[in-house]
């Protein structure tokens, strides 16, 4: 096979790249959009981590295939977009909250439509609506070199990235999101279309536009907030409602209210402490400062208030009637928990895990893959190692699960070498305390005995707090089998019989292995740089510039054969799988990233060169490129076994299928099809 030559001219070549850019970076963009814009106002998304990221890649699969049929998808896009914006608008789902004298919500009855209408309907739309743009891309392939085509739809994809994290971080509204969506959806329609689009447009924008007004709602980097005035205390201080993505998330109170209006769980900490008043506090998970209040109520020094999300901390700092974070001895810090732990070299009187993960332990839908480095053996052992000899660490929340306290319980032990303090408040809201030395902590009389045969405690590798490890559910395997069944059959409808796709298996499966390698090396970021959008955006951003770098080096300059790249993969894989992140964790910042950027990266320049050898050799780019993504989707369902394998094992899985696409990749005189 040979690489398909050009006959157009140079502006038609222009015309093409530039609907290929826009449609790409369209594509990507959309996407981040709905996952972003749906988890806020769709509950029952919490239980799947990458449910809309595979309604894409089945759309944007569907759409390269659709791409070489005669008839369009791409004027219903808009107005399937303005269909499921308006949608989920009028009938969000949220979570009730029973009781404005109820500190964290007791009611986990949900409003609006049940899961098992809401979830296959957001799947179709999504992918629907994700053909769009991709048919359009697929289109452009078809006009220009397949290597060219692919570097222009890197170009696109990253600028798409990069504009959405931009957004993002400095909080834009939704509306800012649904006009950058509209504006593109016009001009890549035609004729009457593009009437449509622009009513279609409107719809869009004037709706998120309503929800963008809606009083005391805002954006931050990782949630839609919504705030409100609840009543006021016995002190006559305010009480803020704050609740994120439709989830009552916590009520900002005075330190009076919490230490005695409210649960027992703010001052249990300070009771089972020997020490008169801790001196230099941690808290991590201080949100809008009620927990920092109280710690200088009791005579802190100093406090280390730590949160992830900025925009509740800037609640805090703004409305909070005690005003703790104006108060000198308060230093604010925007940041994973876990990155902080690791990176401060500070000794600490108390460390509190002060309802971090509140909004997923109590949601009622919190998912079992949801990753936690925060509640880990090591995570815990690292906190040990930040206090002092008389220093107590403690953790509360309301936890839902007897199981799920006793876990917790046995985390501690295991990083401290003996049992904790554990308080049962009734409504399975607890307090874990612990001492570095036994000899300063004073458990209460009925201090609550930690069994013997409870649950194994997560690990780095396997940071599933809230999975019990006896089995994926049902209701995880039924709709990942339906996922790959709707894809089949998208794929059989519009692609043809599977027999004709057979030269481009080998694409498929390295599509599979390359969104597990991306899935492993997100969580692996995310333990050595904290899970933040900025770490996030690093992972995506730089896996599409390796894999650009990768086109760019295969359209320049003659590179091994593909069965030596094979070879590259498979040694770069099990040097990643024998080097452990956690030793990575006691390098210096810089060598850290360093070591970590190569031994992810080289594995995905590698399997990326190999895939841009075979891909320049396809005779159908679009169908080859369309078997790649929906490879991918597959990926995203196989992403479940690390439930069962842990993080590491997962690129023995990744292996096993480089080496599957290396047997099936088709052959001519004995050698691979390649460029």
């Amino acid at each position: 096979m040979s690489l398909k030559s050009s006959t157009r001219t140079m502006p038609t070549q222009k015309a093409s790249i530039g609907r290929l850019v826009l449609g790409s970076s369209l594509m990507l963009f959309l996407e981040l959009a709905l996952i972003r814009w749906l988890g806020s106002n769709v509950v029952h998304l919490s239980y799947f981590s990458n449910f809309v990221l595979l309604g894409s890649f089945l759309g944007i699969g569907a759409g390269f295939l659709i791409a070489r049929k005669p008839w369009s998808v791409i004027p219903l896009t808009p107005v399937l977009l303005a269909l499921l914006v308006f949608m989920v608008w009028r009938f969000p789902v949220t979570i009730d909250r029973g009781g404005s004298g109820v500190i964290y919500f007791t009611s986990l009855d949900t409003a609006g439509p049940p899961a098992w209408l809401a979830l296959p309907v957001i799947f179709l739309l999504v992918a629907a609506i994700l053909a769009g743009p991709a048919e359009v891309v697929g289109r452009c392939f078809a006009e220009l070199e397949n290597l060219n085509a692919y570097r222009w739809d890197l170009i696109g994809s990253l600028t798409g990235i990069a504009v959405f994290t931009v957004l993002s971080f400095s909080r834009a509204p939704s509306v800012v999101w649904g006009f950058l969506v509209a504006v593109p959806l016009v001009v890549l329609a035609w004729g009457w279309h593009r009437v449509v689009a622009g009513i279609a447009g409107l719809v869009i924008v004037g709706t998120l536009l309503a929800e963008s007004l809606a009083p005391g709602v805002s954006w931050s980097p990782y949630y839609k907030v919504e705030g409100s005035e609840v009543g006021r205390s016995d002190d006559g201080g305010l009480l803020y409602l704050i609740s994120v993505n439709g989830i009552p998330h916590q009520v900002m109170g005075s330190a009076d209210f919490k230490l005695t209006e409210a649960e027992d769980l703010y001052r249990t900490p300070y009771e089972r402490m020997t020490a008169e008043a801790p001196e230099h506090v941690l808290i991590i998970g201080a949100g809008s400062g009620s927990d920092v209040a109280v710690a200088l109520s009791k005579g802190a020094a100093s406090v280390d208030a730590v949160d992830i999300d900025p925009r509740i901390m800037e609640i805090g700092a703004e409305l909070h009637p005690d005003q703790p974070y104006a108060d000198p001895r308060v230093r604010r810090t925007i940041d994973d928990g876990r990155a902080f732990l690791e990176s401060t070299d500070k000794q600490y009187d108390l460390i509190l895990f002060a309802l971090p993960d509140s909004l997923a332990l109590v949601s009622g839908a919190s998912q079992i893959r949801l990753e936690s480095f925060l509640f880990t053996e090591e995570a815990l052992a690292s906190a040990r190692a930040r206090l002092t000899d008389d220093g107590v660490f403690s953790m509360y929340n309301f936890y839902r699960e007897s199981w799920l306290i006793d876990r917790l319980g046995g985390i501690a032990q295991n990083a401290f070498g003996h049992a904790p303090c554990v308080d049962l408040l009734g409504g399975a809201q607890a307090v874990v305390t612990i001492a570095k030395d036994p000899a300063h902590q004073r458990c209460a009389s009925d201090n609550h005995v930690l069994p013997a045969d409870r649950i194994a405690p997560p690990t780095d590798d396997a940071p599933f707090l809230y999975y019990r490890g006896d089995g994926i559910p049902a209701v995880y395997l039924w709709t990942l089998a339906g996922i790959i069944l709707l894809s089949a059959i998208t794929v059989r409808s519009l692609g043809g019989p599977f027999r004709t796709m057979r030269p481009y298996a080998d694409l498929f499966l390295m599509g599979v292995a390359f969104m597990l390698l991306q899935t492993r090396y997100i969580a692996t970021f995310a333990l050595l740089f904290g899970t933040t959008w900025f770490v996030n955006a690093l992972v995506f951003g730089g896996v599409l510039l390796v894999v650009l770098l990768a086109v760019e080096t295969t359209r320049r300059w003659r590179t091994p054969p593909i069965q030596w790249l094979f070879g590259g993969i498979v040694a770069s894989l099990v040097l990643a799988y024998l080097v452990s992140p956690e030793w990575l964790l006691s390098l210096p910042g810089p060598l850290r990233v360093v070591v970590a950027i190569a031994l992810a990266f080289a594995p995905i320049f590698l399997a990326n060169v190999a895939f841009a050898k075979r891909f320049a050799a396809a005779d159908n780019s679009r169908s080859a490129f369309g078997l790649n993504l929906l490879g991918a989707l597959v990926g995203g369902c196989l992403e479940y076994a690390a439930l069962l394998t842990g993080y590491d094992n997962l690129l023995l899985l990744v292996l096993v299928l480089y080496l599957l696409a290396f047997a099936l990749a088709p052959r001519r005189n004995g050698h691979i099809v390649a460029a």
